[in-house]
């Protein structure tokens, strides 16, 4: 016991400093007057948190949370879900198959954004595309549309995203016992019945895996919406706001604030994946 202890140490040091050392520092920052280049320390309080909740952009922020947050989790699970039940029907070339669907998650974000920036351009890319076909009133604005341009952007991460769920899902499909679904088979459970009573909810362990990372991925997204950045706050998210915040404008004390944020509302996932885990577990 000691000397597993003692091998475990270093890194329970490490995440006691770099982890909960840092969050609680960023926690004290929040409520400090550090608004310029110049180091303050000067207690304020919840000023900074009261002037982030009166702004006009953290509105935009919250509102386009949401939608990215809809957007993206169900394209994510929906779309990884059946991709995995067509892959377990021992397709031939399942591993070619499943080789491209897993690619994109391979691929940078910085990169994902810049492909799909060009195929969102209202000239070119989709529209173009639609327009050979005949559609020549089709002109979507994607990312550069004011009102849901976060719900465009969404396309573009849950393309790259996607492979990652269908894997855990295939995972999950693949540990089903046999024995189980021909017994439902017996009974006279045809396929809809089949996945609606059994499936579904022998793999609700990953569903609510997939449900804490994407919600996470949209608590935290930053580089495609800097890529795919729309006019204004259209597109804005809090990482974006938090990111020029702090290293745009100097407003320490508010990125923090913004930070801070951003782990509260993460917890709203991970507390409840916890519980369940250890609910499981005894």
């Amino acid at each position: 016991m000691r000397t597993a202890f003692l091998v475990l140490l270093p890194s329970i040091v490490a995440v006691a400093i770099f982890v909960y050392g840092f969050i609680i520092w960023t926690g004290y920052i929040s409520l400090v007057d550090w608004k310029t280049a110049v180091e303050n320390y000067d207690w304020v309080g919840l000023k900074n948190w009261k002037a982030l909740f009166g702004m006009e952009r953290f509105d935009w922020n919250m509102r386009n949370l949401v939608i990215y947050a809809a957007g993206f989790m169900t394209q994510c699970i929906l779309f990884g879900f059946l991709l995995a039940v067509l892959l377990n029907q021992n397709v031939k070339g399942e591993n070619i198959f499943r080789s491209i669907i897993l690619l994109p998650f391979a691929v940078s974000a910085i990169v994902t954004g810049v492909a799909w920036r060009w195929l969102m351009q209202p000239t070119t890319g989709v529209n173009l595309l639609f327009q050979r076909l005949g559609l020549q009133g089709f002109g979507f604005a994607w990312a550069s549309d004011t009102t849901w341009g976060a719900l465009a952007i969404t396309i573009a991460s849950s393309w790259q995203f996607t492979g990652y769920i269908m894997a855990l899902y295939l995972a999950g499909l693949r540990g089903i016992s046999d024995e189980v679904v021909e017994a439902a088979r017996v009974d006279g459970a045809g396929t809809w019945a089949l996945y609606r009573h059994v499936v579904i909810p022998l793999v609700m362990p990953v569903t609510f895996s997939a449900i804490v990372l994407t919600g996470m991925g949209s608590i935290r997204v930053f580089d495609m919406v800097t890529v795919l950045k729309g006019p204004s706050f259209s597109t804005d998210m809090l990482a974006f706001h938090m990111y020029q915040s702090t290293f745009g404008l100097y407003r320490t004390s508010l990125g923090a604030a913004i930070g801070f944020l951003m782990l509260l509302l993460s917890l709203f996932l991970v507390v409840p994946y916890l519980r369940g885990t250890r609910f499981e577990e005894g």
